[in-house]
């Protein structure tokens, strides 16, 4: 029996898997960078391990600290989490040959995985369908577009689509220098893009006895830079036969490799399903599946890794469940990570995870389901056997933690149960609009749009749904900025008696931004003598009430909506789902933008290369790559922002810049 286990990982799956331990009765032990001393997987764990360091590559992906740190801490099991080394055959077998307990598949299991194109030749010998080949020295016009992978890769790095023949070099070499410095191996490889494809997976759970579970479908198509950013179990409008293909196809590749413990088979689907590829490891949306399941898949793991068996027959499903991945990212530009203090990170009713019975000879299956009813039924029939509607929070952040450049921008995930799909979507679309968010930017105002998008309702998407919708979705609310700028200001007011200042000439004027692409908007009001102030240039608007944290206004067609207004003594603050940077009145000289042609950092990182050829006195063209940032585990292209010679080069590989960091100047050319 496991007694203690050290995670080595960090953020939302350390904290996930400590409170599952703590329901089983088992010690746990954290490890963490400098920058990670006091995040709340630490706060979580009975005992913590310093790494030295703030980059991955010093802390997180050190194996042989991870294991020293075990045996120091007294754990007799390391669970590695997803990321970082969690699909790394090495570590496992380090981890193994230390007399631990690995909580994963075994390292033979994951070292047939591990590159994407041996894993491909295994799935074939298994009669798993595979996308044809295509070789890249002799790509043609028939071939595009293409999708270009690494081989050692994961979580959409080293991945390229190419749909013009003479981008091909240019991406290829950008591809294999991502690869190579996220993985140590630039192999990349390249097959067909399917268009209008689906990405759909299979959830698999194995003991050593030779059960194979496979846990149902989940559909993951609404993604952005290759990863996933909401996820539903089970897959809706799947056909039955391409259904059953998919668990078929999946124990098979099981069984190919003597797979044990929890993993996922991922397939593009168009009609028919193909292999993706096969991670060895928890998933980050295995939420979803433990929602319909009604299993804590940490529990059964751990259970597998003590030599436990699996109950023969498979729990059945209930009802439907929607994940939606709150990353600290602008979508508006380019979804770029940002950075900054939380200081509220709250969902109404929202439990933590995971609060599922642990316990695998606990789980007794209903009766077996109808295929309508396994499907998610779309009316009330069967809802008698359906959950009740549930919201969970898996996080790793709470008020007061500070979000770096040094890892994934993931803050929470937040996953609805309920007996239907549609009443999923509506949970999770309202529980996202009305959740506390403050500190910085949040993808938030586009999972609501998606949830509630009419295409994304009637079924899921394609893959590049995201890509084509995103100009139409989180569109600019004008009027509702306004609005909600109002009730800043007026909130200020309130919490500042000796603002309302009685000048019957000029109304009180505030500057705002909304964060964190604009527009910039100026209200005003009038002081009044009853003490209740006035809109100035909001015509019909009456301000009900104006306290320091709520404020209620009433609109023309006589509806009055409450602003809840949150601000932390910095210059930012949160009304509802806005967030505004307080501008000064006037504008400072010394803030004015710098010469024409001026690059600067969009986000805190480290400048991972330059494009061939850049340097002072080179001519670019707007739009080309001038140097490629590293924040957050993900490479980010900067561009030149006009056609012209570059005449100030403050970029090298290695340094690391802030958001606004003065890169490069490119005098342009005149017209």
């Amino acid at each position: 029996m496991i007694g203690c286990v050290l995670v080595a990982n960090r953020g939302e799956i350390a904290v996930r898997v400590f409170r599952t331990c703590r329901e089983l009765g088992i010690a746990t032990v954290a490890v963490h960078s400098d920058p990670d001393a006091d995040a709340l997987h630490v706060r979580e764990a009975d005992a913590a391990v310093r790494l030295p360091g703030a980059a991955p590559a010093d802390t997180y992906l050190r194996g042989d600290l991870l294991v020293r740190a075990a045996r120091a801490a007294g754990a007799d099991a390391v669970h590695p989490g997803y990321g970082f080394l969690s699909e790394d055959a090495g570590f496992a077998r380090a981890v193994v040959e230390a007399g631990l307990v690995w909580i994963g598949p075994p390292p033979e299991a994951i070292g047939a995985m591990a590159s994407k194109t041996r894993a491909k030749r295994l799935m074939a010998a298994a009669g798993v369908p595979l996308p044809a080949p295509v070789d890249l020295a002799a790509v043609t016009e028939a071939d595009l577009p293409l999708l270009l992978k690494a081989a050692a890769g994961g979580g959409g790095r080293g991945m390229r689509v190419v749909r013009r023949l003479p981008a091909l070099p240019a991406e290829l070499a950008s591809a294999r220098a991502e690869a190579a410095a996220a993985f140590g191996d630039d192999e990349v490889f390249a097959e067909p893009y399917l268009e209008g494809a689906r990405h759909v997976e299979v959830q698999i759970l194995a003991d050593a006895h030779g059960t194979v579970w496979t846990l149902g479908t989940r559909d993951c198509s609404v993604q952005r830079r290759h990863q996933k950013v909401i996820e539903e179990a089970p897959a809706p409008g799947l056909d039955e036969d391409v259904d059953t293909a998919l668990r078929r196809a999946a124990e098979a590749a099981a069984r190919a490799i003597a797979y044990v413990g929890a993993g996922t088979v991922e397939f593009l689907v168009r009609p028919e399903p193909v292999f993706l590829e096969m991670n060895t490891r928890l998933q980050v949306e295995h939420a979803v599946t433990e929602a319909v399941y009604g299993v804590d898949l940490v529990a059964l793991q751990i259970h597998v890794a003590e030599g436990g068996a699996l109950p023969g027959a498979v729990p059945g499903p209930r009802g439907h469940a929607v994940e939606a991945r709150l990353y600290a990212e602008a979508p508006g530009r380019g979804f770029a990570p940002q950075t900054g203090r939380v200081r509220r990170l709250w969902v109404e009713g929202a439990f933590p995870g995971p609060a599922l019975s642990p316990f695998p000879e606990g789980l007794r299956p209903p009766d077996p389901p109808d295929r309508a009813d396994a499907r998610c039924p779309q009316t009330p029939d069967g809802l008698d056997r359906a959950p009740a509607p549930a919201l969970r929070m898996d996080s790793g952040y709470a008020a007061g933690d500070l979000v770096t450049a040094h890892y994934d921008p993931l803050l929470a995930k937040v996953i609805a149960h309920a007996p239907t799909r549609p009443a999923a979507l509506r949970l999770l679309a309202h529980a996202l609009e009305r959740a506390e968010i403050h500190g910085p930017v949040t993808n938030r105002d586009l999972l609501v749009d998606v949830l509630r998008h009419p295409v994304f309702a009637a079924g899921p998407p394609d893959t590049g749904f995201l890509e084509r919708e995103l100009p139409a979705l989180a569109l600019p609310d004008p009027e509702g900025t306004r609005l909600a700028a109002l009730a800043a200001a007026l909130a200020g007011a309130a919490a500042a008696p000796g603002a309302w200042r009685n000048v019957p000439a000029h109304p009180q004027r505030k500057r705002y931004r909304r964060e964190p692409d604009g527009p910039e908007v100026e209200v005003a009001y009038w002081h009044t003598r009853h003490g209740t102030p006035r809109p100035h240039d909001f015509p019909g608007v009456r301000v009900v009430s104006a306290a320091p944290t709520r404020v209620v206004l009433q609109t023309p067609d006589g509806v009055a909506r409450t602003y809840p207004v949150a601000a932390y003594g910095d210059d930012r603050v949160h009304v509802g789902r806005f967030t505004f940077t307080v501008l000064p009145r006037f504008a400072d000289p010394a803030t004015a933008p710098a010469v024409p042609g001026s690059l600067r950092a969009p986000m805190p990182g480290t400048v991972v290369r330059l494009a061939d050829g850049v340097a002072v006195g080179a001519t670019v063209r707007a739009g080309q790559p001038l140097l490629w940032l590293e924040a957050m585990k993900m490479e980010h292209r900067v561009t030149a922002p006009a056609t012209g010679v570059v005449t100030e080069l403050h970029a090298a590989p290695g340094r690391q810049v802030e958001t606004g960091h003065l890169l490069a100047v490119v005098q342009e050319d005149e017209p």
